[in-house]
Order: C-alpha cells, then sequence, then structure tokens
C-alpha cells in the first residue's frame, strides 16, 4: 500500500452487521472525531452511504477495527470485517489498514456514560465513538499503521 500523506482525510469504519459507524480525522492533526452511524443492513445502501461519505471527505485511507476473542483468537465477525475492508478496497480504490478493535463499543459506551448519554441516545452514537477510539488508536500507533494494534483499554 502507499503511504499515507502527512495532511490526509483518514475514514474509520466500526462495522456491525446491523451499522457500521463512522469517525474522520486528519493525519495532521491525529485526532479522530465522531462521524455518522451507517443504519442499513443491505450492503448496496451501505456502500452507497460510504460512498457520499468518500466523495464528501476524500480521504487518502479508510481504517476499519478488526473484531475478535478477548484472547485475540478469530471468529465470525473478524471474517466479516477483513471482507467489508477488501470490498471498501476494491470499490472506492484506496488503502485500507485494519486495527485490533477489542474493547472498543465497551469503552465508547464508557464514554458516553460518563458523559450523561445513556439509553436511546447514548445507542444512537456508540458506534461512531467506537468508530473514533479505532481511528484514535491509529493515529496513535504512527510506526505500524498497516496492522493491527494491541486492544483498546475498554477503561482509560
Amino acid at each position: 500500500m502507499a503511504a499515507t500523506s502527512p495532511d490526509a482525510t483518514v475514514l474509520a469504519f466500526d462495522f456491525g452487521t446491523r451499522r457500521i459507524g463512522v469517525a474522520m480525522g486528519n493525519t495532521a492533526t491525529r485526532m479522530a472525531h465522531p462521524l455518522v452511524t451507517i443504519r442499513d443492513e443491505r450492503n448496496e445502501e451501505r456502500f452507497a452511504a460510504i460512498a457520499a461519505l468518500i466523495a464528501e471527505w476524500q480521504p487518502g485511507k479508510l481504517v476499519v477495527g478488526l473484531p475478535t476473542h478477548a484472547d485475540g483468537s478469530e471468529h465470525e465477525m473478524t471474517h466479516r470485517a477483513q471482507r467489508f475492508a477488501r470490498q471498501l478496497e476494491g470499490r472506492f480504490r484506496l488503502p485500507v489498514a485494519m486495527v485490533d478493535e477489542r474493547w472498543t463499543t465497551e469503552a465508547a459506551q464508557a464514554v458516553l456514560d460518563e458523559t450523561g448519554m445513556t439509553g436511546r441516545k447514548g445507542r444512537a452514537v456508540r458506534d461512531q465513538v467506537a468508530a473514533q477510539l479505532i481511528l484514535q488508536s491509529w493515529f496513535d500507533e504512527p510506526d505500524t499503521p498497516d496492522t493491527p494494534h494491541a486492544p483498546i483499554d475498554p477503561n482509560p
């Protein structure tokens, strides 16, 4: 994969079968921000929403969370997320990095609980915050941007 420019937008995805959380950031500021949650189970609609985000933000790289069991072993969602990453790369011709996403949903929920965003309001943004944590993890590990990173601590 080609190296990402020193001032490029990056979009990150917390892939799920019902929702995909999306975050964005910039390689110059190295700060991730929650963006949107795609709430559609149909692939064509999901990829149409992603295409619109890519057209709007013009990212130089995409980052996808890689779910695994707590011990790092793979499961069904690991393979689905890897397939999703390959589909992104193939459809949009952008480099894709995968980042270990163990505990991101729990960490995102902890952040939302601390800010008082609970219940329905919190669930509405939890996946975006999880994507934000995935992207921030990628930004925080600049020496190995294209390999999975250590799991995210659910109790920061």
